[in-house]
């Protein structure tokens, strides 16, 4: 049984599927599944196939706000109870101009006029229809004082520039979102080919030392640390390395913009987004 959203999608049966059922993710096309020369698009467009294989950007526009008002008005009032599509894409708009910030549910909440619950359980909902990714923080036997609010990204890059009217690669270049943007392309894609059983986490001290992503793969005792970078010539913070002293990692590993290999610091490699999804994915 195929759908476009993960929950409530059994109610159409009338018995039960337990113990006969598995579940398969099946998330919009990721950078280790397009190669290099598309990389620059599948950024801009998104993943969804209609929208990555447009015949213009502005084709591919048209098509993600398209999709955005029909999920709005027409798709999640069929999920349950009536929330309204304009709250709904007001938030959603907030979550893609902070993409990859900590879900603060107060703030969102005084700036929809709604409660702090309300907000939670939209946040929920759009966790549950895939459209949003929320990341839990690492917090596993470090005596230091650690953030442990998740971080929140709008999973689809495509979305993220359709909600905020990001029209093209020059505009999303001058765009105060595009590191956000990045990152959440290179999180997305390498969750995606990381085999089956991986958690994923990041890390944050109270004074600022981060690790953009903790890869927990199967077997391993220690995660891979992973820092993210849009740039073709990334230069690492001392805050990585205190945050990877606390951790402990078994790899330490920058991922930047550009193509070739090479190490960066004691025990620290740069390589390409695509590179580091085929080593992912080989385990």
């Amino acid at each position: 049984m195929l759908g476009s959203a993960s929950i409530d999608l059994l109610k159409q049966s009338s018995e039960s599927l337990a113990g006969r059922v598995r579940y398969l993710e099946l998330a919009p096309f990721d950078a280790g599944e397009i190669g290099r020369d598309r990389l620059q698009t599948l950024w801009l467009r998104g993943g969804f196939p209609e929208s990555l294989l447009s015949d213009s950007d502005a084709a591919s526009l048209r098509w993600r706000v398209d999709f955005i008002r029909t999920y709005l008005e027409r798709d999640i009032p069929q999920l349950g109870p009536r929330i309204p599509a304009e709250t709904l894409r007001r938030l959603w708009t907030m979550l893609a101009h902070q993409q990859g910030g900590l879900l603060n549910a107060a703030s969102l909440a005084r700036a929809l006029a709604v409660d702090g619950k309300t907000v939670a359980s939209y946040v929920d909902l759009l966790v549950d229809l895939l459209l949003v990714r929320r990341l839990a923080p690492w917090h596993s036997n470090i005596s230091k004082r650690v953030v442990k609010s998740p971080k929140v990204y709008v999973r689809d890059s495509g979305l993220v520039h359709a909600l905020l009217g990001v029209c093209d690669s020059e505009a999303l270049l001058a765009h105060p979102v595009a590191d956000g943007s990045w990152e959440g392309l290179a999180i997305e894609s390498l969750i995606a080919a990381a085999p089956h059983g991986t958690e994923a986490y990041f890390f944050r001290t109270a004074t600022g030392d981060e690790i953009d992503l903790l890869l927990k793969l199967p077997g391993q005792r220690k995660p891979w640390a992973i820092e993210i970078k849009r740039g073709l010539a990334p230069q690492i913070e001392r805050g990585f390395h205190v945050a990877c002293d606390l951790v402990r990692p078994q790899r330490r590993l920058v991922v930047y913009g550009g193509v070739e290999r090479f190490p960066i610091a004691q025990g620290v490699e740069a390589l390409s987004l695509l590179e580091t999804c085929d080593e992912v994915s080989a385990l």
